[in-house]
């Protein structure tokens, strides 16, 4: 395969993640935005332990969704940050925890730690809610989704698909 068709390749595979993941986030609007989120998109950031490519395609799905919320520019900028934090520290974990049942725990609760600090500020700052509990709430949400849904769903997707692992490993 030339290096043109590889790129057209990347393009649509990230394009195809960032719609997969705005549209899945807009759809379940009701439970996506506000203090208490279960924004089921967020399962698929767990593919960044898997290729680092993965980070840009749910960075875009991410701004997309946040510019398509209620919370306007500062979700836009804060909300998009802490999922790219996110995907970034999970494609580190796969980089650097060579255990692949252990990497993907550790990942799962870096959107936990990120999200919960830097979304709860922002609706904290946003809306005036306290800000501790806005932290909480977002923290309980992403730890929900993430590392109790989602962890086991990537591995029912790896046993059945046996050639996803870890590219670093």
């Amino acid at each position: 395969m030339n290096n043109n068709n590889k790129t057209v390749q990347r393009v649509v595979k990230t394009a195809i993640i960032a719609a997969l993941y705005a549209a899945i986030t807009v759809a379940l609007a009701p439970i996506s935005y506000g203090p208490i989120q279960f924004r089921v998109s967020e399962i698929m950031v767990l593919l960044a332990i898997f290729d680092p490519f993965y980070i840009g395609g749910l960075t875009i799905g991410c701004f997309i969704a946040n510019m398509l919320g209620p919370n306007g520019v500062m979700d836009i900028v804060f909300g998009t940050l802490a999922t790219f934090i996110s995907v970034y520290a999970i494609s580190l974990t796969g980089k650097f925890v060579k255990n692949t049942k252990v990497s993907l725990l550790v990942a799962s609760l870096w959107p936990t730690v990120f999200n919960g600090l830097i979304v709860g500020w922002m609706l904290y700052y946003v809306y005036e809610f306290p800000l501790l509990l806005s932290i909480g709430e977002v923290a309980v949400g992403e730890f929900v989704i993430v590392t109790i849904v989602g962890v086991p769903v990537i591995k029912l997707i790896q046993n059945k698909y046996h050639g996803l692992s870890v590219k670093y490993n």
